[in-house]
């Protein structure tokens, strides 16, 4: 942890953090902690980008005074590259997708979001762009193009796509100049829930934009897959709040809203590519499959102000890598093992069941400390015998199989489907990532079919099913 937030702390609570616990980011290069001293908890952020910290100042503190519940800014360090901020604790709207009180509240604070935001808010410290403007559009578009598109090596005419793009972009500006906020990455995951009640995060890419491209982003958000009722009944419970600040013809805000809905899906496959294909991280790679579906809705329902891209996007939707697999009963325990790094919190368990083992690999000689070994990981063969050579990590790996593969056995007895074995280390790089190798070859060596042993290495963006 930076020491500048132990500084910050000491200056906004009066005394030292005696816990900093790391904290889970999702698609962020920000590190995020919670510093608790006695009855004081706060979030301490270490942020990538001066620019973008000035902008997510910026927001927040307008959004804050005009009463709207985001978190409190409480301290910031000279160089703007550390912060404090109020902890609204871990659970987030995510959690609670099957709430439809909790997300009719979202969609009724959605207007003041806009309207309040926008008004008397100078945008040119929003960043990278201050408007939703045609070059940002043509951003989005070309981020599909390049890093989704042209990796699933489908052919296409690049002039007659770049000219609907152009036109894409003519429709999509129909209503600007705009005078409202634009949250711009409004999705469940960036809203928590704290005493009942949403909150908002995450908006440091906001910028002055057209008030359809939140609606759009928050409900077709790929991973929710909100039912089709649900999203109109939503849309019904915003147009409603709308009319606090703005009176819309009701037919042509939902014909409007589907161009922000196509537009937004191209955008979202843009990034799951990049992050998926590119950076290789498992958890965008499994959101494509919900983007694909989103898609696939919105060309039954006709996209033809775009005829070369419909025509385009209607082959890639059929592509065999993107079609709907068939449902298959499979009961078998998962066993998911993984590697990661304690600077960057332990890793959470998605199947909702909870528990599991978590080994802490620390006690046993850090091949990191020494230069040969920084480059490369547990799994190759200098490191292989650093380690081996030292004994530790056969007797640490004894004890792990002695747990580990007692309640493996337990859990078929008893008809479970899903367990984590978690091993970590500081870098998530050596000691943490040999463990996890060997654990997950030993128990499906053991088991065999019996079980489906899917193993991670969390820092190394590397998920795989033996």
């Amino acid at each position: 942890m930076n020491e500048e937030l132990g500084r910050l702390f000491l200056k906004v609570a009066g005394k030292e953090p005696q816990c900093v616990r790391p904290l889970t980011a999702a698609g962020s290069n920000r590190v995020y902690y919670r510093m608790e001293s006695d009855s004081v908890s706060l979030v301490g952020v270490e942020g990538t980008n001066a620019d973008e910290n000035a902008a997510f100042f910026a927001i927040d503190r307008h959004l804050h005074v005009a009463g709207l519940p985001v978190p409190e800014l409480l301290a910031v360090s000279d160089d703007g590259m550390c912060y404090l901020q109020q902890d609204l604790g871990d659970e987030s709207l995510f959690a609670h997708l099957d709430n439809t009180g909790l997300l009719e509240k979202v969609m009724t604070l959605l207007p003041d979001l806009q309207f309040k935001g926008g008004q008397g808010f100078d945008f040119k410290v929003c960043f990278p762009v201050e408007s939703f403007d045609r070059r940002s559009i043509l951003w989005d578009l070309n981020y599909f193009k390049y890093c989704f598109l042209k990796a699933t090596g489908l052919e296409f005419h690049e002039a007659r796509l770049e000219d609907d793009f152009e036109r894409f972009a003519d429709i999509l500006l129909a209503d600007a100049p705009y005078d409202t906020f634009m949250y711009r990455d409004f999705q469940a995951r960036n809203v928590m829930v704290k005493d009942g009640q949403p909150w908002f995060i995450d908006f440091q890419g906001g910028r002055r934009g057209p008030i359809q491209y939140d609606v759009a982003s928050f409900l077709w958000q790929a991973r929710a897959a909100y039912p089709d009722e649900l999203k109109q009944h939503l849309i019904d419970v915003y147009l409603e709040s709308l009319k606090r600040y703005r009176q819309v013809d009701a037919s042509a805000f939902r014909k409007s809203l589907m161009h922000f809905v196509l537009f937004r899906t191209l955008q979202v496959l843009g990034a799951y590519g990049y992050r998926g294909y590119f950076e290789h991280k498992a958890h965008f790679l499994q959101s494509i499959p919900a983007a694909m579906a989103n898609l696939r809705t919105l060309l039954d329902v006709g996209a033809s102000d775009y005829p070369y891209l419909t025509v385009l996007l209607s082959r890639l939707v059929e592509m065999p890598q993107f079609m709907p697999q068939p449902v298959r009963s499979d009961d078998r325990l998962t066993v998911r093992v993984m590697s990661f790094s304690y600077r960057k919190g332990i890793p959470q368990d998605t199947s909702g069941n909870g528990g599991g083992f978590v080994f802490d690999c620390r006690s046993m000689h850090n091949p990191g400390k020494y230069d040969e070994y920084k480059r490369i990981t547990g799994a190759d063969a200098p490191v292989i015998k650093f380690l081996e050579d030292r004994g530790e990590v056969q007797t640490f790996l004894e004890n792990v199989y002695g747990l580990t593969g007692p309640a493996v056995e337990k859990y078929l007895k008893r008809g479970f489907t899903s367990l984590m074995v978690c091993f970590g280390c500081t870098g998530g790089q050596h000691r943490s990532l040999y463990c996890a190798e060997h654990t997950a070859a030993y128990l499906k060596d053991r088991f065999g079919d019996r079980i489906r042993v899917v193993l991670e290495h969390r820092e190394q963006n590397i998920c795989k099913e033996l």
